[in-house]
């Protein structure tokens, strides 16, 4: 719950901030201002605007910078930094506290009003004209330009000597008194550790459960992927046996008629007889090739397979010593933004967005380039593993016609189609990783990932492409120096 106006003066009288020096300004959240003040000692007063938990006190708790400079901070040092506090008191019992604050020549009010369902802190000249508010309100006038001036002891709004105009009588005034919390200390350091632990939407209680959905949710899917690629690496591990088959079927062509459905023959490998599906469909000879290809597939899978499950493992600790982390940290502001900021992020789960941990372990090389990614492979190996792990249907794909070379990927944004400069940054990249180089020019492929196929029986890698498009490049060298400084650094 939020401050009555009691519990108000109780922490302006303990802190007795008249004489204060306004020596910095921190503002973690859009509803959360801490000023760093000094009088005799230096200490931190926290001003939150939180529905359900509007409150200004002493905190004891370490000032959080924000992940970015935020509007309403960068004013507030502009106009109140080394400013000195003249008089701080609540006007009335209405919880609007008025700061005026002397910045040499100029004097300002600082309003703080905290009202669970209006919540504001206003910054207005000596006449009340509104310089800026930490929460724009045009229709309230609270806004640069506006005005602002609440009276002392009243809301603004219209009284008639205590009655409201029109009524029989006045209505009964509710009774606050000032909450009896526990532990030791003042009453701002009791209610400093009051709203950590139980502060609404910053209470450590709500963020680490926040914490733990966010990242158990996360965990899970990738324990559900580790249990797919495990069963899969399961398959690979048999692939020996594929190979058997395909020798036994070999050695027993004359004994295969069209139509069957197994073979029962010996097993010279083993030693007994052994059964082997067939697909009544298919000749001998095409009975074990078709195990050829299997075995070939499953060799070919079971590293790959292997590597994933290997950076999946890695992602998953990573995930559970981050959330260790964030259960363990005790300032709320701090796990706020964490959360907030650094949230579950992962280049092995698909559903996240990738990290510069991703970047790292991508292969071949990564350029940024006006919000967008664009990926080089620089031989066969990255290709394929770029086309494995990395890139999805709608990512952009574009190589050189007629040359040996890399393949470059485009990836996707939601909701946007890859701009021309964009392409022109990609072909060129394709054309300098490309045996046509040398050439100064050359003709691309480009398509949408989607639209590619594997080559049959093919080398590593090679795709043949479908529904392409003709890019005619020449060779851009100003464009590739400014394509190189964005290459992203592993």
């Amino acid at each position: 719950m939020s401050l009555n106006w009691k519990e108000i003066n109780l922490i302006l009288s303990e802190l007795d901030l008249p004489g204060s020096q306004i020596q910095k300004v921190y503002q973690s959240a859009y509803d959360v201002l801490t000023l760093q003040l000094f009088k005799g000692r230096s200490f931190l007063l926290l001003i939150a605007l939180t529905p359900g938990a509007c409150r200004l006190h002493e905190t004891f708790q370490s000032a959080v910078k924000g992940s970015r400079p935020l509007r309403f901070a960068e004013f507030c040092k502009s106009r109140i930094i080394n400013g000195w506090i003249e008089e701080a008191f609540q006007l009335g019992d209405n919880r609007i506290v008025r700061l005026t604050i002397r910045q040499g020549k100029n004097r300002y009010h600082c309003y703080l009003r905290l009202w669970s369902n209006a919540a504001n802190v206003i910054v207005t000249d000596e006449t009340g004209t509104v310089l800026d508010a930490m929460r724009r309100s045009p229709k309230r006038g609270e806004i640069s330009g506006g005005h602002y001036e609440p009276a002392d002891g009243a809301t603004g709004a219209a009284t008639t000597g205590g009655t409201a105009a029109g009524s029989a009588a006045a209505v009964p005034k509710k009774e606050y008194s000032v909450r009896e919390l526990p532990g030791p200390g003042s009453f701002n350091q009791r209610i400093d550790a009051w709203y950590a632990e139980h502060g609404g939407a910053l209470s450590l209680e709500a963020l680490r459960e926040q914490a733990r959905r966010s990242y158990e949710g996360s965990m899970g899917r990738l324990e559900l992927a580790l249990e797919r690629l495990r069963a899969k690496e399961a398959e690979y591990e048999a692939a020996d046996r594929l190979k058997e088959y395909g020798d036994i079927i070999m050695a027993n062509l004359a004994q295969i008629k069209t139509g069957d459905s197994w073979l029962e023959a010996e097993n010279f490998y083993a030693g007994g007889t052994i059964r082997i599906k067939l697909d009544p469909k298919k000749k001998g000879a095409a009975q074990a090739e078709a195990y050829y290809e299997q075995y070939r597939k499953a060799k070919n899978g079971f590293a790959d397979v292997q590597g994933e499950i290997a950076a999946g493992e890695a992602e998953l600790s990573r995930l559970r010593e981050t959330l260790g982390s964030l259960l363990r940290e005790t300032n709320p502001l701090v796990l706020h933004l964490r959360l907030k900021n650094k949230g579950p992020k992962s280049g092995v789960n698909p559903g996240l967005k990738p990290t510069a941990a991703a970047d790292r372990k991508r292969p071949g090389l990564s350029f940024r380039r006006k919000d967008w990614l664009i990926i080089v492979g620089r031989d066969a190996a990255e290709n394929d593993a770029l086309l494995r792990r990395h890139v999805k249907g709608r990512d952009m794909w574009l190589h050189v016609r007629d040359f040996p070379g890399s393949y470059v990927f485009i990836k996707q944004r939601s909701g946007k189609t890859v701009p021309l400069d964009i392409l022109l940054d990609a072909g060129n990249l394709a054309l300098f990783y490309s045996k046509g180089r040398n050439n100064g020019e050359a003709d691309l492929f480009y398509t949408e990932v989607k639209f590619l196929r594997r080559a049959k029986n093919g080398p590593k890698g090679l795709v043949l492409p479908t529904q392409e498009k003709n890019l005619h490049i020449k060779a851009d060298s100003e464009r590739l120096k400014e394509l190189e400084k964005c290459r992203i650094e592993k």
